[in-house]
């Protein structure tokens, strides 16, 4: 077993008009994702000949925040939590209590892609495909901010580098927060470079990372532990033994099955 290193949420803590405040390492985590997002995405469209003004480029990272922040918000409430919402509708908004869904997070980002694209009139395959490693960059971090807050850990187990976590029931658990840290960030990211650089079809890129995240975490459900949702209470698992968020892994392998055929079904598109 690995003893858990004590390191505290809470960057530095202070009161502003007496109300207590907290700088945490997760909000600096995500605050440096799009910081690196700034200054990595114009370097990564130009492997799809894309130049932007700074207008442009600008607004296109703004694009990205609010897809990320409101899809990855309502994708918590529509998919994990939606009963307990619907009682108490003003905790919606209430999102210094957690709750955030990579799933809702990547729907966000491609429907706020969509518009954009659409409005600038360029290829959202492209815009997308040199999007990807930083999206996994990202990924890493905000896995790393989980496991620094000591939550989404994995199942009882007895293998040897299993953690007890602060707040748990004090019983040895997979550290599934970094078994995430390395498969959906470093691995994806450095998988997403490698194709950047070597596939010239606009889309293979984008769907291959769909396809390995939804592998990589349909596998991680099930030594990961269950949210403590209503939807378990009252339904139980999907099909008996698949949670939520495998549910949805599966429903991306397939998107992106569908999505990497029908790329190769279509003559090469020349990058210009």
């Amino acid at each position: 077993m690995i003893a858990f290193p004590n390191i505290s949420p809470d960057i530095v803590k202070f009161s502003l008009f007496g109300y207590p405040m907290q700088v945490r390492w997760y909000g600096l985590f995500y605050v440096l994702s799009f910081i690196i997002a700034y200054f990595l995405y114009k370097h990564n469209l130009k492997f799809r000949k894309i130049r932007l003004n700074r207008e442009q480029y600008e607004s296109a990272i703004f694009y990205v925040m609010v897809g990320v922040i409101v899809g990855g918000r309502l994708g918590y409430v529509l998919f994990y939590n939606l009963l307990y919402y619907l009682q108490n509708p003003l905790k919606i908004l209430v999102t210094m209590e957690g709750g955030m869904s990579f799933h809702g997070g990547a729907i966000g980002v491609i429907v706020a892609g969509l518009l954009y694209a659409r409005k600038n009139k360029l290829n959202f395959y492209a815009l997308a495909d040199a999007a990807i490693p930083i999206v996994a960059i990202g990924l890493g971090l905000g896995r790393l901010g989980n496991f620094i807050n000591a939550e989404l850990w994995g199942k009882p187990t007895s293998v040897p580098w299993a953690m007890i976590f602060p707040g748990s029931d004090g019983v040895p658990r997979h550290p599934t927060q970094l078994y995430e840290l390395f498969l959906e960030g470093i691995v994806l990211a450095t998988i997403g470079y490698i194709l950047l650089r070597k596939l010239k079809r606009n889309g293979l890129v984008f769907y291959s990372f769909i396809g390995l995240y939804g592998v990589f975490r349909f596998l991680i459900e099930f030594v990961r532990e269950p949210d403590e949702l209503q939807f378990y209470e009252m339904f139980g698992f999907i099909f008996g033994f698949m949670s939520i968020g495998a549910f949805l892994s599966l429903l991306m392998i397939l998107v992106a099955a569908w999505g990497i055929w029908k790329i190769n079904k279509q003559p090469i598109e020349t990058i210009t």
